[in-house]
């Protein structure tokens, strides 16, 4: 079974925890951040979540990059600091959407996968 920790702003609570059931019916074991389940603070909920990104059973990390307000495909600093996790990891990084602009040359030179809302192609990948 292939495990995806999902990542995403706070914004897009619903979106990210409705993606994680979605890919649960798909057979895969998905880790949502425990934020949005569990009251904890900022400093011991990144701690947390890095630490399932750095596990070496986890296969990807998969940001989930909406637009917010008027910013297209947006990744927040903590999510971006995700991104990394992943890369330095050596996991696979997907964005749910396509790539955020202001961090285009680490997301492209990380190799990071723009899915721009296509889930079976990160299925092919896996």
């Amino acid at each position: 079974m292939k495990r995806i920790v999902l990542c995403g702003s706070r914004k897009f609570k619903d979106t990210i925890i409705a993606l994680g059931e979605n890919l649960k019916t798909k057979g895969y074991e998905v880790v949502v951040p425990r934020e949005f389940l569990v009251e904890m603070n900022k400093k011991d909920h990144a701690r947390l979540h890095f630490s399932e990104i750095a596990k070496p059973e986890t296969d990807a990390v998969f940001i989930v990059n909406e637009d917010k307000g008027d910013i297209k495909n947006y990744i927040g600093p903590n999510s971006f600091a995700e991104v990394a996790m992943g890369f330095w990891y050596n996991k696979k990084v997907f964005l749910k959407n396509d790539i955020y602009e202001p961090y285009s040359d680490e997301l492209i030179g990380w190799e990071v996968i723009p899915l721009k809302g296509n889930l079976e192609l990160m299925e092919k990948m896996l």
